[in-house]
């Protein structure tokens, strides 16, 4: 499946060969990765720190590297627990402008330290109990 770049999405705001968040949402969304399943309130571990290649061996996900760039590093991973998209970050500022963009497109992201994922709640819920962090959510906006 091919993505396309939103109308929305200032250019500036996605750097050159970045999938936008929202397309990402919506193919996660739209392919039908499901819900329920088992909820897991495991005990959260501490956040992991590493490479892309690193948090996606925690994640037990071969990552399917979308965006290699100096200041960002994305991949399409998938588990036992679903699909969700890994990114890693070169600086703590561009981490956060890069959420606080994307949340504009709703969503559940799974936060490190310079690293997101971004799928499902219940795919975030299980990722939390492997790779720390907290989860964040995106606007909710209505149905369309």
């Amino acid at each position: 499946m091919r993505w396309k770049r939103p109308a929305l999405v200032p250019v500036r705001a996605v750097p050159t060969g970045v999938v936008p968040i929202g397309a990402v949402v919506a193919v996660l969304v739209f392919a039908g990765c499901g819900s329920g399943g088992a909820g897991r309130e495991d005990a959260v571990p501490p956040t992991a720190t590493g490479s892309l290649e690193h948090l996606a061996a925690e994640a037990r996900c071969e990552p399917d590297v979308q965006t290699d760039a100096d200041e960002i590093r994305q991949a399409l991973c998938e588990n036992r627990d679903g699909r969700f998209v890994l990114a890693t970050f070169a600086t703590d500022r561009g981490q956060r402008e890069w959420i606080n963009e994307a949340k504009d497109y709703g969503g559940h992201y799974l936060v490190g330290r310079k690293w997101v994922a971004v799928g499902e709640t219940r795919v975030m819920t299980a990722l939390r109990a492997t790779l720390g962090g907290t989860i964040e959510e995106g606007e909710r906006h209505g149905s369309h």
